[in-house]
């Protein structure tokens, strides 16, 4: 995805918000904002961020079992269903 395409000064979205956010959802494109030339900010439709943000958690989940693995702190299926039952009892 190339941000610099979808480049729009502050000012051009002060005036033309309500089209900025319909174009952004309908293509599912992010636009950044300018300040005085200067990439500020970006914006996005809310469900491209939700599933960044969903792909973003996932991604920590994998990289927090891969820490576990690396340090050897595994459990057998076996082991954690054991844990699993005592818990709901």
């Amino acid at each position: 995805m190339k941000l610099s395409s979808s480049v729009k000064s502050i000012s051009y979205l002060k005036a033309r918000a309500p089209e900025v956010i319909r174009s952004i959802t309908a293509q599912k494109s992010p636009v950044v904002i300018t300040v005085n030339g200067e990439a500020k900010a970006v914006l996005q439709d809310l469900v491209s961020y939700e599933e960044t943000q969903e792909g973003l958690a996932l991604l920590k989940i994998l990289a927090l079992a891969n820490k576990s693995v690396a340090t050897g702190k595994l459990k057998t299926a076996r082991e954690s269903f054991r844990r699993i039952r005592r818990r709901l009892k």
